[in-house]
């Protein structure tokens, strides 16, 4: 059976630029790959033998002019990628501990783009972690908005060693397992190049220095904890489990790195005389049966004050009297909710002498609920 084009594998036209050959190589090697075609497996690594074969010859240039110019017939016979040499790259990839073929590529495409490796190793900045606070506040602040300060505990800068963990007068040294690089790099060939597995340096842990006379204050790690006094602003309308971000008010990074952020956690302290649905309140009165009955005025209790509110006669049990925009703001946009107020009606358990004569009487003139007069 005749080969196909290299070119033509890799869907790249005579003259792609070796950056397009590789771009093209890692999309096919990552879409071809056998472990992401488990129902087609024989097909899919039968497919990827050709696009490592294509790859191969094409990406190198003597072998990619020959290519030009002889064709499969020429002195180049390409690269006979076989299933020993496909299971022996299949071995280097989990021999390494890598996550799956998307790692593999990323690593083989990271060498030679970069340039040469520095002798020595940036300093890596870390930003510090961020912090949680939850605060308490009523529903009426809730829904005024407040300000206020708190003692938020978090990790600050060591005065004593200014976050470099050293004591004062003291230098730290190179990492003599890294050599000042923070972290180890293994290294094995096999068929798709030079991969490398790297891995954070277990005695510096990274930062490619080994401080040998620790700050007392601080032991060492350049932090310390304290409550931090800070002003915040409740904004109007923040319901339970709102959050608050205060940039640069969490712990402060270590070696000098920025500080993380503050999120202050709204909890919300329950109000008995309210319930409260997004941005509406829902409270409730109760009357007596003759105040329904004849219409009355009363005063109820809201979020921003008392109002007084007409009860008309004929008021039915679980009437809903609707206050307009005395509800909670809204966080969002501009506005307010409303506040629905239910009517309870009751009737008393027990009666006064008086009140008995006067109920009977009021019963002679209204007819009775099975229909007699």
């Amino acid at each position: 059976m005749a080969k196909r084009d290299y070119y033509e594998v890799l869907g790249i036209s005579r003259d792609a630029s070796p950056e397009e050959i590789k771009r093209a190589y890692r999309r096919k090697a990552k879409e071809l790959h056998p472990d992401k075609n488990p129902s087609a497996r024989a097909q899919a690594e039968e497919k990827f033998k050709r696009v490592a074969e294509s790859y191969e010859v094409l990406s190198d240039p003597d072998k990619r002019a020959q290519y030009d110019r002889y064709g499969h017939a020429g002195p180049v016979q390409g690269f006979n990628f076989g299933q020993t040499d496909f299971n022996r790259a299949r071995q280097a990839y989990s021999e390494f501990g890598f996550g799956g073929v998307e790692d593999i590529f990323d690593l083989f495409f990271r060498q030679g783009g970069g340039g040469a490796r520095s002798g020595t190793r940036r300093q890596r900045v870390v930003q510090g972690e961020d912090i949680e606070y939850k605060l308490r506040i009523t529903l009426e602040d809730a829904a005024t908005g407040t300000k206020m300060k708190i003692a938020a505990p978090r990790l600050i800068s060591c005065e004593v060693c200014h976050n470099s963990g050293m004591e004062p007068g003291t230098s730290k040294r190179k990492c003599s397992t890294c050599h000042g690089r923070g972290q180890i790099e293994y290294r094995q060939q096999s068929l798709l190049g030079s991969f490398v597995n790297v891995t954070v340096c277990p005695e510096c842990r990274g930062s490619g220095e080994i401080i040998e006379h620790p700050c007392h204050h601080c032991h060492g790690t350049g932090r310390v904890k304290e409550k931090s006094k800070i002003s915040i602003t409740v904004p109007a309308g923040v319901d339970r489990g709102s959050r608050l971000r205060l940039r640069d008010q969490g712990n402060v990074g270590p070696n000098g790195g920025p500080a993380g952020d503050l999120y202050i956690v709204i909890e919300v302290i329950p109000d008995p005389r309210f319930r409260r649905e997004g941005i509406d309140i829902h409270s409730t009165i109760s009357l007596h049966y003759h105040e329904a009955a004849l219409g009355t005025k009363v005063r109820v209790d809201t979020l921003w004050g008392h109002e007084t509110i007409s009860i008309p006669a004929g008021t039915q049990p679980e009437a809903i009297v609707r206050l307009r925009g005395k509800g909670m703001p809204d966080l969002h946009r501009a506005g307010r909710g409303d506040h629905f107020v239910k009517v309870n009606v009751t009737v008393p358990k027990k009666l006064s002498a008086a009140q008995r004569r006067t109920v009977k009487e009021l019963a002679k003139v209204f007819p009775s609920s099975n229909g007699d007069t």
